[in-house]
């Protein structure tokens, strides 16, 4: 049994699945659109200019996703993350965060509240999110060289906006970290740069493996750099040193330099499984939940809500799901790929088609 299992028995009425693991966390993807394409996520090559999004009847209200929160906090969540597809392009974002704001967890705590974002629109909505009540941010960047962040973002959207962005928002006095998807031949280049422009700064850089998230950015396993090639690039030119988790299931593995001057985190979650402390659930714009990120159905609860079912009937499906999950597809998926010093060395299985991350957030 895992250490965080064995630390949620501890909790009273804690809800656990059926590998032990606690519902701590809920991702919702407040919108499937984005205005960035990039490669790792929504080429252009599927998500062009004649695809067709949801429309606005499909997606869960602000109203239902309150609901929905508060539904979830009962049953133990004490983190919350809106995600998208870029989820400030969701029309009234500030209502919604404000909405959430004054919901709180099991035991009367305010609930952590986060949102991932692309940071295009950072510099103007900053403020307005802290006055609504958001926790923290966590801004994907995935390079500082304008032509490669163009070539990624696949719209030519300038990098110099995004970290105008982080500087706002940070100005206003929201947490921010970063979060980089480091993929072979595209931006691995610039794992240190980036190392070298945060540290000393309050932000927490991750490097996060390319993951093989849905079935449309032609993901390969010889496009992942693994973690361990990360921190050996960092480390030879700005010594590091391991920290403890912050808590327990913490998926970010915790370095700092060893001359004080800031904190990197790696996310290996192709090479070294964390499914044994995963405490997530996810929603989707309009109302599914996956019980993983690598889920290939979902659960819908926007049937319900607009059914007429009660709180407790909502509830008792939500648990429910929960008490039966038995996901582990990056310890299977691990399991089938063989890792050398030198990189990968042969694939996994990428299975049944997946549920694409712009859909249900990363």
């Amino acid at each position: 049994m895992s250490s965080s299992a064995i630390d949620s028995q501890s909790e009273p009425g804690a809800v656990l699945d059926a590998r032990g693991r606690p519902l701590r966390d809920l991702r919702i993807s407040v919108t499937d659109r984005c205005n960035f394409r990039c490669v790792y996520c929504m080429p252009k090559e599927v998500f062009g200019r004649g695809f067709e999004f949801l429309p606005k009847s499909s997606l869960l209200t602000f109203e239902e996703i309150e609901r929905l929160v508060r539904i979830a906090a009962d049953n133990g969540v004490e983190k919350i993350r809106l995600t998208g597809g870029e989820p400030l392009l969701r029309v009234g974002i500030e209502e919604l965060i404000a909405r959430l704001a004054r919901l709180v967890t099991r035991d009367g705590r305010p609930l952590d509240l986060a949102m991932t974002t692309n940071g295009s629109a950072l510099a103007h909505k900053a403020q307005a999110l802290k006055e609504a009540g958001l926790t923290r941010l966590t801004v994907s960047l995935d390079s500082l060289d304008d032509a490669t962040f163009q070539a990624m973002n696949d719209v030519d959207f300038p990098v110099a906006k995004v970290l105008r962005g982080i500087d706002v928002a940070a100005a206003a006095g929201l947490p921010v970290k970063i979060n980089m998807v480091v993929k072979r031949g595209y931006n691995d280049h610039d794992i240190l740069a980036m190392a070298r422009h945060f540290k000393g700064t309050p932000h927490i850089l991750r490097f996060i493996e390319y993951m093989d998230v849905g079935s449309t950015n032609g993901w390969q396993v010889d496009e992942v750099v693994p973690s361990r090639e990360v921190l050996r690039r960092i480390d030879a030119e700005l010594p590091l040193e391991e920290l403890a988790p912050n808590y327990s299931g913490e998926t970010s593995v915790r370095w700092r330099y060893r001359d004080g001057d800031g904190e990197i985190g790696v996310i290996s979650s192709v090479t070294q499984s964390f499914c044994q402390s995963c405490t997530r659930v996810r929603i989707s714009t309009e109302g599914r939940l996956f019980t993983c990120l690598f889920a290939t159905t979902g659960h819908d609860l926007r049937l319900l809500l607009r059914n007429g079912c009660s709180d407790a009937e909502v509830s008792d499906f939500f648990r429910n799901l929960w008490l039966v999950r038995n996901d582990r597809y990056s310890d299977l998926r691990s399991a089938q790929t063989t890792w050398r010093s030198s990189g990968v060395s042969a694939g996994s299985d990428a299975g049944s088609r997946r549920i694409e991350m712009s859909y249900i957030g990363g």
